[in-house]
């Protein structure tokens, strides 16, 4: 009967109906028997481990893929030619590939991994009357939980009672502040993040003390809801890969069929089967890309390193190419978008509004009024009314790793902050003001007071009071004036100026003061009332500057962003509003978590385009956000730094996690890591992967000609009845090393400029336009032309094969030299993007010429590939027709940049 019970919504049922359906008593707990019927009933509270694709398949799969065909049979064909190096080279590319490939799936498992590593400690139980230290794992439903401040929540409890309690569940819910908790029963369809009556497993109890009823235990928890949701998060391939795949597959085709045609018209017309045989070996070694794998291996590589030194860590490589296709970014607010420190931006008193400058918890900033900075100490009410904030509070500030932090709760952190921006100093004031006694934060109160004796002791004794303003301004009858003189409590001009800081996203607390007889030293919410109104104080989380900036910027490049946070609505608006998150035409559009819940996934497809900011949302409704925007056809960045993103994370197209506040089931699901969680780093990634699939492109609009003249040059022969220009070691021999020392030069290329003033690739382009097609052909006929003509008239001239074939290799290697210089940019000649800015180029130019030289003259070089020595009327023909390539292009591109500039009529 126990098993049916465990979907019921908890947080809507009383404590008595949920002790007696969990057939439990909160003071005795479940004695010895029960609770092992129950563990053999339930099993242990902890993760179940996910059994997927086994290790080995999970290997075998990477082999699974059409180009990876093409490299296996280029591997056995040179095997088979005894060509033993060229063998081994092309297997270990195919293995290399095959070793990434299973380090990046193998991930999704280190990600559940690490979530059952949350869900793991010692916990203080009651059973059968007596207090026990039990571990989480031997828990079941019904188990009696007691907790204090410092614990972590060791199962999903329905609390029974509770004292002051706080518990953070950032990392599950996105709450950007501990949660007050209580015990009084909630409407059913309540939001996760505001049940407050329930305590979720591995959040952290922050403060104060409670007791809860164990309702959901293991994989029945929130957190193993969310390890589900990993498991069930499609991992989709990066657009780079499905258009590999596609441009593989049917180059795969392609060479089958040429092959198989030079083959059969060869035998046809009379040669021999063996001779044809070596001629589509030759065609297919010739049109195969043996390098195109390798030249993204590296390049996404290189990618990584640059990425990391601008604070973002890739852990999957094909991350690299994703970020520069990416068409929405869908941000988390705290600490991504924001400092994730509370800040003081705004004091009211005496029916002033002053706003205090300043980032996060450093004790640096100025007090204004109307943009005019003032002396604090020229207003004794806003000095009484940071007193205030300084002596109630449990908090303090300290240094570390070169910035300030708080130990304890961010608000109390950030009253100290201000206190000090004001002049008041944290140390002086708590020597010269001792506390005597604290009346403690509760939830049913909403206020905490402080007792202090003061300097001179003969004085009467002075009570400090912050908390909610309505019960502050409910105890008050009297205010300061800006003389510091007793007036009376307007109480309409306190909620108007709440409600104004309440407009800008700011909490607002309000603090009073009382002066009680010097022989008092103890205080009583008795005590609280006939206060004097201080002030208000208004903080936020206020949003980085140059995550403002990197927002402008992604917008111009065409990029939406979206805030998805499992914070307030109001709070989630107030700093879209100031991060410009919305473009002016579409306005600032948001939907809560509830809202999301009540529509359809074809109703949400419908609205998620125009919605920019999504509020108090769930790990599942995060999820649903992301397919949504993925069944528009965007390729989505996702950022998250908790429990609950990890889902989110693993299914959007690139998931980036926090290095500094993240979890690590969040840094495991995620594809990128940044160090100094920074939304501003992101747009830098998408910066240099936008350039990664540049130069990616440059690459295959280099190599692909090579390919397809040395396929022409074949099937000529063949077609023609004439002996084959270039054999298949030599054709190895051009495609090994012009790849290495010529194409894969090109990784180094520099950003071009304007580069984030494009708008994202659409993803469902061609790798190659129809520009770069044309290129390709173009090129390819001209290598073609080339090497065979050159082939012919060194015949004609009465030389020997092997210099009429050296002489055609040359045509090929010096073509593909000047063309490389061409494809440092698709747009613009080298002159105007720096002929010297590639100097990794200009070295592997020069190292290529030397191994030519070497190729053609080097007696054991000839031996091995068939090579003789070229006169200088060889080379000057050589030489000449690159210089033509290069010409061509040249003019092509020059040709194509003003018709584009020419204005349309």
């Amino acid at each position: 009967m126990l098993e049916t019970l465990l979907e019921k919504h908890w947080h809507h049922l009383s404590l008595n109906e949920v002790l007696t359906l969990l057939e439990t008593d909160a003071e005795q707990g479940l004695d010895d028997f029960e609770v092992s019927h129950r563990q053999k009933q339930f099993g242990p509270n902890s993760l179940s481990l996910y059994e997927g694709t086994s290790s080995v398949l999970l290997f075998l799969l990477q082999f699974h893929q059409p180009l990876v065909y093409i490299l296996l049979a280029a591997t056995l064909i040179t095997a088979v030619l005894q060509e033993w190096v060229d063998s081994g080279v092309i297997f270990g590319v195919v293995l290399i590939n095959a070793v990434i490939g299973y380090i990046q799936e193998s991930k999704a498992l280190h990600a559940i991994a690490a979530l059952a590593q949350t869900m793991d400690g010692m916990t203080m139980v009651i059973r059968g009357g007596k207090k026990q230290r039990l571990s989480f794992a031997a828990l079941v439903p019904g188990d009696i939980v007691v907790l204090q401040a410092g614990d972590k929540v060791p199962a999903d409890l329905r609390l029974v009672n509770e004292r002051n309690l706080q518990i953070d569940e950032s990392a599950l819910t996105g709450e950007s502040i501990p949660v007050s908790k209580q015990v009084q029963v909630l409407p059913k369809y309540t939001v996760l993040a505001d049940r407050a009556n329930m305590a979720f497993s591995s959040s952290l109890v922050t403060a104060g003390r409670g007791l809860g009823v164990v309702v959901a235990s293991g994989d029945t928890t929130e957190i193993g809801r969310i390890k589900e949701l990993i498991e069930s998060a499609e991992v989709l391939d990066t657009p780079l890969t499905k258009k590999i795949r596609n441009f593989s597959g049917v180059l795969l085709w392609v060479i089958l069929v040429l092959a198989g045609l030079t083959f059969l018209v060869g035998w046809l017309r009379g040669e021999s089967a063996f001779d044809m045989f070596m001629a589509a070996v030759a065609l297919a070694v010739g049109a195969i890309p043996e390098a195109l794998p390798a030249a993204m291996t590296i390049m996404l590589a290189i990618g990584v390193s640059r990425m990391a030194r601008r604070h973002a860590i890739v852990r999957k490589l094909p991350a690299v190419e994703i970020l520069g296709s990416t068409t929405v970014i869908c941000s988390d607010k705290t600490g991504t978008l924001t400092q994730n420190q509370m800040t003081v931006q705004e004091i009211f008193v005496c029916h002033k509004s002053f706003s205090v400058s300043g980032l996060g918890y450093s004790p640096v900033g100025e007090v204004q009024f109307h943009g005019t900075s003032i002396d604090p100490a020229s207003y004794p009410p806003l000095l009484e009314c940071a007193k205030a904030g300084l002596l109630c509070n449990e908090s303090s500030l300290v240094q570390k790793n070169g910035g300030w932090g708080v130990e304890g709760d961010p608000t109390e952190g950030a009253l100290l902050s201000v206190a000090e921006k004001v002049g008041l100093s944290c140390r002086l004031m708590t020597q010269n003001f001792p506390r005597l006694d604290t009346l403690p934060f509760e939830s049913q109160d909403q206020l905490m007071a402080t007792l202090h004796s003061q300097p001179d002791e003969a004085v009467s004794k002075v009570m400090y009071v912050k908390g909610a303003v309505e019960r502050i301004v409910m105890g008050c009858d009297k205010a300061l004036d800006l003389t510091g003189q007793l007036v009376h409590l307007d109480a309409q001009a306190i909620q108007y100026a709440v409600q104004k800081m309440a407009n800008k996203g700011l909490r607002v607390l309000a603090f009073a003061s009382k002066t009680l007889s010097s022989d008092q030293c103890s205080i009583s919410h008795h005590d609280v009332r006939e206060l004097v109104f201080l002030g208000l104080q208004g903080m936020m989380d206020p949003p980085r500057s140059e995550a403002i900036r990197a927002v402008q910027t992604c917008h111009r490049a065409g990029i939406q962003v979206k805030m998805i946070t499992g914070d307030h609505v109001g709070t989630a608006v107030a700093i879209a509003k100031q991060m410009k998150l919305a473009r002016p035409a579409h306005g600032l559009p948001v939907l809560s978590g509830h809202e999301v819940a009540r529509l359809s996934d074809v109703e949400l497809v419908k609205q998620v385009e125009q919605i920019s900011v999504f509020a108090r949302v769930a790990p599942e409704q995060k999820l649903r956000l992301v397919d949504a925007l993925q069944a528009l056809g965007h390729i989505v960045a996702m950022t998250g730094d908790g429990v609950n993103d990890a889902p989110a994370l693993r299914q959007a197209n690139i998931g980036i996690a926090m290095g500094k506040m993240g979890t690590e089931v969040a840094k495991e699901a995620a594809d990128m890591v940044l160090t100094d969680d920074n939304f501003s780093t992101i747009e830098a990634a998408v910066e240099e992967g936008r350039g990664v699939f540049d130069n990616l492109v440059k690459f295959i609009t280099w190599t692909l000609p090579t390919n397809i003249g040395e396929g022409l040059v074949i099937m000529v022969a063949v077609f023609a009845g004439v002996t084959l220009p270039i054999l298949p070691v030599q054709i190895l021999w051009i495609n090994m090393t012009t790849a290495v020392l010529l194409g894969l030069m090109l990784v180094f290329e520099p950003k071009e400029p304007g580069l984030m003033a494009r708008p994202p690739r659409d993803p469902q382009t061609s790798i190659l336009t129809s520009t770069l097609v044309y290129r390709i052909g173009m090129v390819g006929t001209l290598l073609l032309v080339g090497s065979f003509g050159l082939f012919e008239w060194v015949l004609a001239q009465g030389q020997p094969i092997e210099v009429a074939r050296t002489a055609a290799v040359n045509m090929f290697v010096f073509g593909e030299m000047f063309y490389v210089f061409n494809c440092r940019s698709l747009e613009f000649s080298m002159w105007r993007i720096g002929c010297f800015s590639n100097r990794s180029l200009l070295i592997g130019v020069t190292i290529m010429i030397g191994l030519q030289l070497v190729f053609t003259y080097w007696p054991w070089m000839n031996q091995i590939f068939r090579s003789a020595p070229l006169a200088f009327s060889e080379w000057r023909f050589i030489i000449g027709w690159g210089f033509l390539i290069y010409g061509i292009v040249g003019f092509e591109k020059t040709l194509r940049f003003w018709i584009s500039q020419k204005p349309k009529e």
